[in-house]
């Protein structure tokens, strides 16, 4: 049963990824989920991941104000997929260099927990600068007065997705 959560959990976090190319209101949702999945794994009646109710409460708000956040934008803005891979990609790597620092152990769990988190949010701004510099991105390039709405909007959703997936890996990391 397990494995089979973990999979799922898996396909979940996969999913969610691909909603953020043009339903955002989905992606942060599906990503909370995947998480929620994963902390009912168990192995011999112990979960896999310490995954408690405090964690899940706390980004079940941040999911519910990012969609919130979503939904209040303009429909036009949803459903835009400008740069969405050059974010994606950005968020993902800052996850990975945020998730390669020491792991010391439990009580450190939260300053690298704070280290995947900027890492996470400062690779969303790379790749969203790295795409303003291509011939699609100009019109949204820093200066136009469109960058930062733009950032704000795809970047948050973007955010909310990678660093639940993150938390888990940096759980699975400290466990094992």
């Amino acid at each position: 049963m397990a494995l089979f959560l973990i999979i799922l959990s898996g396909l979940l976090w996969l999913l969610s990824f691909w909603l953020l190319r043009g339903r955002q209101l989905g992606a942060p949702v599906l990503s909370f989920v995947a998480l929620v999945v994963i902390s009912l794994a168990k192995s011999n009646g112990y979960q896999l991941l310490p995954i408690n109710l405090t964690m899940l409460s706390g980004w079940l708000c941040m999911t519910l104000v990012v969609t919130f956040a979503c939904w209040l934008q303009p429909a036009v803005l949803r459903s835009q997929s400008k740069g969405w891979g050059y974010m994606l990609v950005g968020a993902l790597t800052g996850m990975v260099v945020g998730l390669l620092g020491p792991s010391f152990g439990a009580a450190e769990l939260s300053i690298q927990n704070g280290v995947m988190i900027i890492a996470t949010v400062i690779g969303i701004f790379l790749g969203f600068l790295l795409y303003t510099r291509t011939p699609d991105g100009r019109p949204i390039a820093p200066g136009s007065g469109y960058f930062f709405k733009y950032l704000l909007a795809k970047g948050f959703p973007t955010a909310i997705s990678v660093m639940q997936l993150g938390v888990t890996l940096l759980l699975v990391i400290a466990v094992h």
